[in-house]
């Protein structure tokens, strides 16, 4: 006789907590739009004339919202979901 194999009872998956559109169920595609927004570029003239980007600076002055990427329902709730999950 072989002996008894003894099992653990599996632990269910923790399901992955995705945002999704109460809407028209969109998970993949979201735009986050912010308001008065100043953009400040800083490039590099070449010797030749041209213009190289050295690297650029944003400062978001106004408010800031979230919204669906296929039916551009706002989201702004999920917001601060997005920004944890944001790498």
């Amino acid at each position: 006789m072989e002996p008894a194999i003894e099992r653990t009872p599996r632990q269910p998956r923790k399901s992955v907590l995705r945002i999704k559109c109460p809407h028209c169920g969109n998970d993949s595609d979201f735009l986050e739009v912010a308001d008065g927004v100043i953009l400040t570029t800083r490039y590099h003239q070449n010797k030749d004339g041209s213009f190289t980007q050295e690297g650029d600076e944003s400062q978001i002055l106004g408010e800031i919202k979230f919204f669906c990427g296929e039916c551009n329902a706002d989201l702004s709730h999920f917001h601060n979901r997005f920004l944890e999950m944001l790498f």
